[in-house]
């Protein structure tokens, strides 16, 4: 009877290298992506001061950068990503690591911040939504079912640069 035990116990040493081998192959290709998305404008003079976003313009070609934080406050991700023609940036966060499910969690960790515009005439920072010192993620239950992995899917922003120099408001 113990060399029956001794006998499974010595099989299943043997076979779990090709278990872990086979789970480690099913997890890579169902790997599960994060992913940020948003929008970036050009704030309308009208609205100096304001959060308001009315007339603006999406910027092309702005770029904004993903910044995630461990719980000991330590950079743990950092990338900029270009908004595409219409001003909308997808940033998907390639290597992105939690240690800590609660703390390291996307939502709990990453801003996305304004980095630059290319546009002479609209490259002020403005703080709408936080875009100077990191817009905090919103989950919108989005997500993304590819061939090779799926994306869980974050908003942030929309974020907006303005004109460096607005005329003064005339009154009447």
């Amino acid at each position: 009877m113990a060399t029956t035990h001794l006998a499974v116990l010595i099989s299943s040493l043997l076979l779990l290298p090709l278990a872990l081998a086979a789970y480690e192959t099913v997890s890579q290709e169902n790997k599960t992506e994060v992913v940020v998305e948003g929008m970036v404008y050009c704030q309308s003079c009208d609205n100096y001061g304001s959060w308001s976003l009315s007339k603006a313009e999406p910027i092309a070609s702005a770029k904004v950068s993903v910044v995630c934080k461990n719980q000991r406050g330590q950079v743990s991700f950092y990338k900029a990503f270009e908004t595409d023609t219409k001003g909308y940036f997808f940033a998907e966060l390639e290597r992105f690591k939690m240690s800590n499910s609660l703390l390291d969690h996307p939502l709990q960790s990453c801003v996305v911040k304004l980095v630059g515009s290319p546009l002479e005439s609209c490259n002020a920072m403005s703080n709408v939504n936080y875009g100077l010192y990191g817009s905090p993620l919103r989950y919108e239950s989005k997500k993304l079912y590819r061939k090779d992995y799926d994306a869980v899917i974050y908003a942030a922003g929309p974020l907006a640069f303005r004109p460096a120099h607005c005329p003064a408001p005339t009154h009447y």
